[in-house]
């Protein structure tokens, strides 16, 4: 498989993953985060704002990965 596919597929697997944790976390922060301390709201907004990098990551080694000879 090329570098332009995995690219083109793994943008959109990205932006699938992404819209679909973006309704899950507002979700989560609308839920239970508004009735915490504002401390605990603050690092659960950090964190929620953050954490979809982790599971993203193979997926952009997958697509940075140079074509074999």
């Amino acid at each position: 498989m090329g570098v332009r596919l995995r690219k083109l597929i793994g943008t959109v697997v990205m932006l699938a993953f992404i819209l679909f944790y973006a309704l899950f976390a507002m979700a989560v922060a609308e839920g239970r985060i508004t009735q915490a301390p504002k401390l605990v709201q603050t690092l659960a907004y950090i964190v929620l704002g953050l954490i979809w990098v982790v599971p993203l990551m193979p997926l952009v080694r997958w697509m940075a990965k140079p074509d074999k000879p």
